[in-house]
């Protein structure tokens, strides 16, 4: 029999001790692996929402209502809009600390007969526009003309494509990256593609505005600050000079958003810590007690001529034999359960997620098995060393 035999021989000789080890490991593994995905796709998720909006502040209609129906829109897709009066535009603009300015207007296309779909769409000025367009050159290079739209990732429409949006054909032109946040679930177009939308939504008996004409409203302004420009004091600014609006800066938004991810974040945390403190105790216990029943046997070995060096090596082999198998066991089945549910998982949380790319996922993978044979080796080593330095002579006369 060759040593390289021995632990495969002993694995399956003691079944339920092995299975045990190998379920410990998956469970780490899992935990492990899971949480750093989570949580990695948490962080691209909010840095993906950061680059998309840009501006240092948003203006919107007033009513603290309006910040959340925003929040929802950008996090978790939900349908919205709002109105305010055009010319808050022009005052904002005049206010000492603004650099640059650019209005958006916000559309929900109808899920009926006048729409092929129901999703959020929203307009912007290809000419003063600061914080679509960076990105959406990602996509399309050109300018969009009338009734063309760049759709999110998370829409089944293919470029060349159209939609029907209140019996209007428009022709997707680009598709977005995934971005994680609800912005995968919205079509982009111009603002006077928008407005033409505003009113055609009215001739379907669908009136998103009562009585002002499309071309004297916008839903919001992003806002751009001239260098050394106090940000509070610019918002406080725009609150009481401009009547009927609510200036927020993009950075508390996005405080409030990371604030959650964190808590969700150390909470992850703190589990894959447990975890892991239960699966070092569970594995050294399962060792120590194995070394207690082998002493025997390992007695015999060293008579046979077995070297303390060969039975160390023994046992550590047969740790990173059920380690590994389990570590890789909880890896896959953790990408068989997580990875295909991402967007549901994303629909139900409310919250940005990003998955990480492919080769990011592997190099986790390929951490956390090898994290997860560490510590089965660890764990294994002062059994190893005690069942190495067992007396040979006492043990055989004791007869255990």
């Amino acid at each position: 029999m060759k040593l390289r035999e021995l632990p495969l021989i002993d694995i399956r000789r003691r079944p339920l001790r092995s299975t045990a080890l190998i379920v410990v490991a998956a469970i780490l593994s899992a935990a492990v692996f899971g949480g750093q995905v989570v949580i990695r796709s948490l962080q691209r998720g909010l840095d993906s929402l950061k680059q998309r909006l840009g501006a240092d502040i948003i203006v919107l209609p007033e009513g603290a209502e309006n910040k959340v129906d925003l929040e929802n829109i950008l996090l978790q897709g939900t349908p919205g809009y709002f109105y305010m009066d055009k010319s808050a535009a022009e005052e904002i603009a005049s206010i000492d600390g603004v650099d640059k300015l650019s209005a958006q207007y916000f559309l929900v296309s109808a899920n009926a007969e006048c729409c092929t779909v129901q999703v959020q769409i929203i307009g912007f000025d290809e000419q003063s526009d600061i914080t679509v367009k960076p990105w959406l050159k990602e996509a399309y290079e050109g300018s969009l003309g009338k009734n063309e739209i760049i759709v999110g990732a998370g829409l089944a429409t293919k470029v060349g494509h159209s939609l029907t949006l209140y019996g209007v054909e428009c022709r997707a032109v680009g598709k977005l990256e995934r971005t994680g946040t609800g912005l995968d679930t919205a079509v982009y177009a111009t603002n006077e593609t928008v407005r033409g939308l505003i009113k055609a939504s009215a001739e379907q008996g669908i009136a998103v505005l009562s009585r002002q004409s499309p071309e004297d409203v916008v839903s919001s302004v992003y806002i751009k600050a001239a260098e050394g420009t106090d940000l509070d004091e610019l918002t406080a600014a725009i609150n009481t000079e401009v009547e009927g609006v609510q200036a927020v800066r993009t950075k508390s938004m996005m405080t409030e958003t990371a604030d959650r991810l964190g808590v969700i974040s150390k909470g992850i945390a703190v589990f894959i810590a447990a975890v892991w403190v239960l699966a070092v105790i569970i594995m050294s216990a399962v060792f120590y007690l194995t070394a207690n029943e082998r002493k025997r046997e390992f007695a015999v070995l060293r008579v046979m001529g077995f070297s303390r060096k060969k039975l160390s090596r023994l046992v550590l082999t047969e740790a990173l034999i059920t380690a590994g198998a389990g570590a890789a066991a909880g890896v896959i089945l953790t990408s068989a359960a997580v990875l295909p549910f991402v967007n549901i998982i994303e629909q139900k949380t409310a919250l940005p997620l990003l998955m990480p790319k492919t080769s990011a996922i592997v190099s986790a993978g390929a951490a956390v098995i090898i994290t997860v044979l560490a510590t089965g080796s660890a764990a294994a080593a002062l059994s190893a060393y005690r069942l190495s330095h067992i007396d040979t002579g006492k043990i055989l006369r004791e007869g255990c």
